[in-house]
């Protein structure tokens, strides 16, 4: 089993290998600070009365939920895919709380004409791939093609808030039990998922190697907490795993 462990983790560090220079170029575009509000429009897509009244919904929406979920509008990601920038600035922010991962952020592009919503893994059962994509669809992108951001962003904010409604738990949840190493073991099956798996990681690393090179961070490097320390604030999550959608208008 240990041998097999070793082998496997082996494969993922060559996948890793052959996408580092790509990685590498990705990383050269710097994340920019945690943001210092719930909505940060640096591209000056939206009015300002439209920035201080969703900052204000999504700050007392956090107050009263424990969620948080952050818009931050931009220029341009500077080349780098939506997908590996949302998830490394995700990341970098640390969005959600420490443990519960609750948070939620939706990233738009203006130059790029690119958005994404990136989801939390705590908040991935309530906001999967195939509702965020809709999100962005049937309700954002329209207003964004004919321009109506105000209106866009604000009823893209009305429906992640419908989904996300509930009040959250202020506790995490239990840790979950783990078989003693000698104990584990894996069926036939196990091990066809366990290649399947390999695979397709292969296959994320060839399409986007810095998403896979993060995913990889995740899996094996725990979760973070604290704050990011660079200004702003950050509720000590950040662990998406790409869970969320992304799209053009």
């Amino acid at each position: 089993m240990a041998s097999f462990l070793r082998t496997l983790v082996r494969a993922i560090a060559l996948v890793l290998a052959i996408g580092s220079s790509t990685a590498a170029a990705y990383a050269e575009t710097p994340i920019p600070a945690s943001p210092t509000a719930w909505v940060t429009d640096t591209a000056g897509l939206l009015t300002a009365q439209t920035v201080n009244d969703q900052n204000v919904r999504l700050r007392d929406y956090q107050r009263k939920t424990g969620h948080q979920i952050l818009v931050y509008i931009a220029p341009t990601t500077g080349g780098v895919p939506v997908d590996d920038w949302s998830v490394r600035a995700f990341k970098h922010w640390k969005i959600g709380r420490k443990s519960l991962d609750d948070g939620l952020a939706l990233f738009i592009f203006s130059q790029d004409r690119t958005f994404r919503i990136e989801v939390g893994y705590g908040l991935e059962s309530k906001v999967p791939d195939v509702l965020a994509a809709r999100i962005l669809r049937e309700t954002i992108a329209p207003a964004l093609r004919a321009g109506k951001p105000d209106v866009g962003v604000t009823a893209g904010i009305d429906r992640i808030l419908q989904l996300t409604g509930e009040a959250a738990s202020a506790d995490a949840p239990p840790a979950a039990e783990v078989a003693p190493a000698d104990t584990v073991s894996f069926s036939p099956l196990q091990i066809v998922i366990i290649v399947l798996v390999i695979v397709g990681f292969i296959f994320l690393a060839i399409r986007s190697p810095w998403m896979a090179f993060y995913l990889l961070i995740n899996i094996f490097g725990g979760r973070g907490g604290g704050m990011s320390g660079e200004g702003g604030f950050s509720g000590g999550g950040g662990r998406s795993g790409g869970g969320g959608a992304s799209g053009r208008w």
